[in-house]
């Protein structure tokens, strides 16, 4: 009896450790350029699913049981992956802004929102799913930069639709070199990395169904003279979660050169900081003006073959740094610009084709693209407005945008059966 309790002793902790061990393998990482999980190269499709923290709560905007209807059906497809808002900042009531807000001032936090994210993460990880979770934004539909620098004292930011976007963007280059802006921001970030989930008592920086923490959507210096401070700020703030916590990948949600002002070298350069775990990079042709509203089906092949010198300019980069690449954002109009659910999508399906085959077929060949995320998860929402209300179910377009413009919905069976044929495509992938 004394023999076996001694044995018992000396297997428990070994048992303890494997448990341990195997509880840690659950954590994506990187090995010799390519995502690992449990073991395995981990190759996905996944897409945008901003607001499903919001979705995930019980105050206005929440909806539990369409959040868990939208899991089901993207874990169905095969969707594994969902790119996600941890939260917009700032007064509420702001026409094309997210709402309800998160963070209502520096360190009030509106708890609902808090709750609606922690719910998320416990039912994405009932369904084996994981989470890319953005921190900030350098656009004007969650808050973001222009939050931080009207809280640091940079008085009131203008907004695109009273000023332009060009005179916006020349406000937003403030916040690069702006360090009181940033603090507050840090704030924010300890804040939310050192949240326990209140459903599973799990600690966010413990939390296996978080894949990466992600500095910001689309961060930008919106100047090339400030492009050396906005390096140093992603720098700092890679750190500072790295500090924070050592199991979770970290990547900065960048677009790649168009958001580093056209510089390819300012890309590398922010991605080869040893904190940066992978590459991001984003994709808009409409946006960018590859392709144009009346002639969308036209102008597909320019935009496809834009696509393709972009997206190899960057693997390029992904080789010499030896880190996988995620397109994780990337969207086409409906056929004729329209809006409403079950308007034609042969443009959209055609260059979800060619994007999706261009990840695949660097993938197979041992390439560095490893995944994308396209834009995004309109799913079971029935849009009432082109300008989204309060009140109005959410799809993936902010609240900026035409409702329906680049949303994919549960009722576009075109979209979704060449999304079904990269996800059967990718699972093969070794």
């Amino acid at each position: 009896m004394k023999k076996l309790l001694l044995l018992m002793m000396l297997v428990a902790p070994l048992m303890a450790c494997q448990e341990h061990k195997q509880e840690e393998t659950q954590f994506v990482t990187v090995e010799d350029g390519h995502f690992m999980r449990s073991g395995k190269p981990y190759y996905y499709v996944g897409t945008n699913f901003w607001y499903g923290a919001i979705l995930g709560s019980e105050g206005q905007g929440g909806n539990r049981e369409r959040l868990c209807r939208e899991l089901d059906e993207m874990k169905r497809m095969g969707i594994d992956n969902l790119r996600i808002l941890v939260g917009s900042d700032g007064e509420r009531g702001v026409k094309t802004k997210v709402e309800p807000t998160l963070q209502v001032k520096p360190g009030v936090y509106n708890d609902t929102i808090l709750a609606g994210l922690d719910y998320l993460l416990m039912e994405m990880s009932k369904r084996d799913m994981l989470a890319v979770l953005y921190l900030n934004n350098s656009w004007e539909w969650s808050g973001g930069y222009g939050f931080y620098l009207e809280q640091a004292g940079a008085g009131k930011q203008p907004r695109p639709d009273d000023v332009g976007y060009p005179a916006f963007m020349k406000a937003m280059s403030q916040y690069a070199d702006n360090e009181k802006a940033h603090e507050l921001f840090y704030d924010y970030v300890r804040f939310i990395l050192g949240r326990t989930n209140r459903y599973t008592n799990v600690k966010y920086v413990d939390d296996p169904a978080i894949m990466s923490w992600q500095i910001g959507n689309e961060p930008r210096a919106f100047d090339t003279e400030k492009l050396p401070a906005f390096e140093k700020w992603l720098a700092e703030a890679s750190s500072l979660i790295r500090s924070l916590d050592q199991n979770h990948l970290i990547s900065v949600g960048s677009e790649g050169a168009w958001g580093c002002e056209g510089s390819f070298e300012s890309w590398e350069r922010i991605c080869s900081d040893r904190n940066i775990d992978y590459c991001n990079i984003h994709l808009w042709p409409y946006n960018w003006g590859w392709a144009k509203p009346d002639s969308l089906l036209e102008n597909l092949p320019r935009a496809c073959d834009n696509t393709k010198e972009y997206i190899d300019k960057h693997l390029e980069i992904c080789a010499r740094l030896k880190k996988p690449l995620v397109m994780e954002e990337f969207g086409y109009p409906r056929d004729g610009f329209k809006f409403d659910l079950g308007t034609p999508t042969a443009g959209r399906d055609g260059y979800y084709k060619y994007v999706f085959s261009l990840v695949a077929d660097n993938a197979e060949q041992g390439g560095y693209f490893a995944g994308c995320n396209f834009w995004g998860w309109g799913g079971f929402a029935q849009p009432r407005h082109e300008q989204w209300q309060v009140g109005d179910d959410y799809t993936n377009d902010p609240a900026q945008e035409a409702q329906g413009l680049n949303s994919v919905f549960a009722s576009d069976s075109t979209t979704l059966a060449v999304i079904r044929e990269q996800v059967d495509r990718m699972k093969k992938v070794k």
